[in-house]
């Protein structure tokens, strides 16, 4: 950056001299200040990988790819399980299209620049591209969040007013609820966006991670980004936390009516029906305190495993999900099967 800022001060300079005028000089190079910060701040980032860890890029590599390659996959056949058996056209189910929907998201954004940047040593990244993928990071985190909870409130209402539950989440009703978790996601991290990207970075451009983190993204700013780290820790104090009460407050009236029941087989339907959600919950929102709390709390702890953290927190989830629903959810584990079993002639025509 230095090399940039000291080239464009001495334009003015040549100028100047050539017209023998010392005001001219200083007029023009006060104005200077304002345009190359423009420049500077249009320059692209450079990501590191995994700080001190750069000679081990290719073995570590392979545990990602393998991971991507299995979102990919897992994903992409409950989403395919989903659409093609009509038992499975269900407001549950659907909530966990999204989730799968949302898990690719993620490891799309993620992913493919991580490998570049390990294989072929691609560091390079725009500035519009580093800010499009934080969006998508921040945004999808924030409708997952939104999907849990309504996920909850599906099982809520499946256990605890049975009666009701096909007429409270209809079909439409719950497309609503999924559209209102992404809209709920965009709205309050465009503030942010805006914040982030009204800062001037006119210093070292390396950004110490292997994707576009916010934290380590906002401290090459060379202004206060104060207002955007307090946007940012209101609305995911506000965001999460709510959210989070909801979905206890949700399960605890779950368990308060599981006990209740008067068959001890329908207590275990009841409570294996919710096994798989509750593990997803606690999989989503601890992987995320933990990485942020080491973002947040990160002294004496090497820079390479902040970074091990929150890669793994945005890359392991979207693997174990689809695992996570296919062993414990009935319905879908059959889906699957009857899925690969039509594999040979794939049978879309039947499934329309």
């Amino acid at each position: 950056m230095g090399s940039a800022s000291v080239g464009e001060r001495g334009k003015p300079g040549q100028g100047a001299a050539a017209g023998g005028s010392r005001q001219g000089t200083k007029a023009r190079s006060r104005a200077m200040p304002v345009p190359n910060q423009s420049n500077a701040t249009a320059l692209p980032f450079l990501l590191t990988g995994i700080p001190g860890l750069e000679d081990a890029h290719v073995w570590i590599s392979i545990p990602f790819c393998f991971m991507y390659i299995m979102a990919l996959l897992g994903n992409g056949t409950i989403l395919l399980a989903v659409r093609l058996d009509k038992d499975l056209h269900k407001p549950m189910y659907y909530f966990i299209s999204m989730l799968a929907v949302i898990d690719l998201i993620f490891t799309t954004a993620v992913v493919p620049k991580m490998l570049a940047v390990f294989w072929l040593g691609s560091r390079e990244i725009a500035f519009q591209a580093c800010f499009t993928q934080m969006f998508f990071i921040h945004t999808f985190t924030a409708v997952e969040s939104g999907v849990l909870l309504a996920m909850s409130f599906d099982r809520y209402v499946a256990i605890c007013n049975p009666l009701r539950y096909v007429s409270i989440l209809t079909s439409a009703r719950t497309t609503q609820i999924g559209l209102l978790s992404l809209t709920r996601g965009a709205a309050v991290m465009m503030p942010l966006m805006c914040l982030l990207t009204s800062l001037p970075y006119c210093r070292d451009r390396v950004i110490p991670h292997s994707y576009c983190e916010h934290m380590a993204v906002v401290e090459l700013a060379c202004a206060d980004p104060s207002l955007s780290h307090l946007y940012s820790i209101v609305v995911a104090t506000l965001l999460v936390g709510m959210d989070s009460v909801f979905i206890s407050f949700s399960y605890g009236m779950i368990l308060r009516s599981v006990l209740r029941l008067p068959s001890r087989a329908a207590r275990l339907k009841s409570l294996s029906t919710c096994g798989s959600h509750v593990s997803v919950i606690l999989l989503f929102y601890t992987g995320g305190l933990l990485s942020m709390y080491l973002q947040m709390f990160s002294s004496g702890l090497a820079p390479y495993a902040q970074v091990l953290v929150a890669d793994f927190y945005l890359t392991l989830p979207p693997v174990l999900n689809p695992l996570i629903y296919g062993m414990k959810v009935k319905q879908i584990r059959d889906g699957i099967f009857q899925l690969l079993e039509r594999l040979p002639g794939l049978g879309f025509s039947d499934a329309h």
